[in-house]
């Protein structure tokens, strides 16, 4: 089933919005400096980026039923946890006094070696320090609150291509062998879902040379889905199993949507 043509439109934009500000952000760098942070540095030290796509989650909903005062990005977005004293999280919800959602925002451009282990490792360990704090009280008198995680990752031959998996002592997991950064960020959501530590995990894979070019016709729904019951009450903190849904469009190389719960 189609996004409804309002969300598609957002959806585009915040991937315009993606792209031009990792550009701004490299120049006004390299202006101020004379000289840019090696790699893909010199946009993800300035932030921002995915601030289209927090926007357009904020205001879906809020078009759904949440009040404005009630969805958190930008400020006052730190909630205690357990292993530091607290986080910062992209966006939340918080409703009289209960914790309702967390959503993270993250994306990767270049440099896929390095960044795929800091973000993999950035998600579980966000994941576990909230749900330890959660356990201790930390937001009582929250029920368990929902979880989402989103990852835009540059499609580009560094991340499609198999990458051999170092073994000195002991075997990987099979799922692992030969699979590019793509296939093991497709894990890792999978993953993530599955083990409970988010509710709804979705994987945006974006072609640079193509930022212009819009949105795949085919795509899965299902992250836009769980955020809209979320929104209007019809689902709260209740998943029981995981599923995937994965379609590509055409030959797979504009957009590829991978929305997992």
């Amino acid at each position: 089933m189609p996004l409804h043509p309002d969300l598609e439109k957002k959806l585009r934009e915040a991937i315009k919005h993606f792209w031009k500000t990792r550009q701004k952000q490299a120049r006004k760098q390299g202006a101020k400096t004379g000289a840019r942070d090696a790699g893909a540095r010199t946009a993800v030290t300035g932030g921002h980026q995915m601030d289209g796509f927090i926007n357009l989650v904020r205001d879906y909903l809020c078009a759904n039923g949440l009040p404005k005062a009630q969805v958190f990005c930008g400020k006052a977005v730190e909630i205690p946890g357990w292993y530091r004293p607290e986080k910062q999280w992209d966006l939340l919800v918080i409703s009289d006094g209960e914790l309702l959602a967390g959503i993270e925002f993250k994306s990767q451009v270049g440099s896929f070696g390095n960044n795929y282990n800091n973000r993999t490792e950035e998600a579980i360990g966000s994941a576990t320090d909230i749900w330890a704090a959660f356990r201790e009280g930390a937001f009582k008198p929250s029920a368990r609150p929902w979880l989402g995680y989103m990852m835009l990752l540059e499609e580009a031959p560094g991340s499609m291509r198999p990458v051999q998996a170092r073994e000195p002592h002991f075997k990987v997991f099979p799922e692992f062998i030969d699979a590019s950064y793509g296939k093991r960020y497709e894990i890792l959501l999978t993953k993530l879902v599955r083990e409970r530590l988010y509710d709804s995990a979705c994987f945006l894979l974006q072609c640079e040379k193509r930022r212009e070019g819009g949105l795949p016709r085919a795509r899965s729904r299902t992250y836009f889905r769980e955020v809209h019951r979320l929104a209007t009450g019809t689902r709260r903190c209740d998943c029981k199993h995981s599923k995937i849904e994965l379609t590509i469009s055409g030959n797979g190389k504009d957009l590829i949507t991978k929305c997992l719960h």
